[in-house]
């Protein structure tokens, strides 16, 4: 029996609420302040609120934790490679990873266009 197409879009849809519904109830179990607790291993590069200090180094401040989450597993397995970051992921349990993109998700940054 061959699935209708509407069927299928309506399983794609249900797949998709759910994911959604996982990652929300991911991040709402992470820990801001233990987040913020841990940040302070990764302040020398990327500042104590997140805005960086080294040329070299992103800005974490405000973004956004599905990056941040993913990013931080990356150098971890290997899938993104930076000798640093690598280093300083290696000991990360994945509670610590999604503290820390909980924290850095929840600085409140501000964008100011210039003026024109």
């Amino acid at each position: 029996m061959r699935a209708s197409r509407p069927f299928l879009k309506g399983l794609a849809l249900v797949a998709l609420v759910l994911g959604t519904l996982g990652t929300a109830a991911s991040a709402a179990a992470a820990d801001v302040s233990a987040g913020r607790a841990k940040s302070m291993q990764c302040a020398v590069c990327h500042g104590p609120q997140g805005i960086a200090t080294l040329p070299e180094a992103p800005n974490l401040a405000g973004q956004n934790e599905i990056y941040l989450v993913k990013a931080l597993n990356d150098f971890k397995s290997g899938a993104r490679t930076n000798e640093m970051m690598t280093m300083m992921v290696a000991n990360l349990s994945e509670a610590d990873i999604e503290n820390l993109a909980a924290y850095y998700q929840s600085i409140e940054i501000v964008v100011k266009a210039p003026d024109q």
